[in-house]
């Protein structure tokens, strides 16, 4: 249950060059800085480079586009001042990460909030087939959480291989997200597809004392 981040192969890099390309074609200069003004996290250049013309869902090399750029920095403003330009808010990079995963990766719960309103749906996973409930539950990111749950994703929702958001959390050893979805009535009865509960997890991790709250119950 490690959560760092897959590499690309030579081959996908290839693949985002020549998919670069073809977006850029009418304004190449623009869109390169306007992917640069989105990692810098300068708003007043990215602002100017799309009222030029710089094409919102332009992608660098790894398939990113500026809208997941600025989810993952926390940039609410540029956020909100792509989706106003039409980003794309379902725009996956090359390994499957949407804006919302990657603001749900880096814990920027109003990030999170406002691409929900945007209509980003909650099911995507990457090609480590995580989903941003998992990524913020394994991280302690307890704000995302909170506002993921109120969105409406069911606190017992399974994903890969059968584990729920408290079993990530539990392997991971984050004792107050496990506190938190046994406060919304997560189920610490339910197995993986290997049979594990939750407890037997954290118990295997090592998380002693993660492994006592789940057998205490909530």
């Amino acid at each position: 249950m490690r959560l760092a981040p897959p590499s690309l192969s030579a081959a996908l890099l290839i693949s985002a060059a020549m998919s670069a390309a073809a977006q850029h074609a009418s304004h190449p200069a623009l869109n390169a800085q306007l992917l640069v003004a989105a990692r810098q996290g300068d708003l007043a250049t990215l602002s100017r480079v799309l009222d030029e013309g710089a094409a919102p869902n332009s992608r660098n090399r790894l398939g990113k586009t500026s809208l997941l750029v600025a989810a993952e920095k926390g940039q609410l403003a540029m956020v909100e001042r792509l989706l106003a330009a039409g980003a794309d808010v379902q725009q996956p990079s090359l390994e499957g990460v949407t804006p919302l995963i990657g603001a749900a990766y880096f814990g920027h719960a109003p990030v999170v909030r406002r691409l929900l309103a945007a209509g980003a749906r909650t099911e995507p996973v990457d090609r480590m087939e995580r989903s941003a409930m998992v990524y913020a539950a394994a991280l302690g990111h307890g704000e995302v959480v909170q506002v993921l749950l109120a969105h409406g994703i069911a606190v017992d929702a399974l994903y890969a291989n059968r584990l729920t958001a408290l079993m990530w959390a539990a392997g991971q050893g984050q004792a107050d997200m496990v506190r938190l979805l046994l406060a919304h009535g997560a189920r610490t009865d339910l197995r993986d597809d290997r049979g594990f509960s939750a407890a037997r997890i954290a118990r295997d991790a090592g998380h002693v004392q993660v492994a006592g709250l789940l057998e205490a119950g909530p």
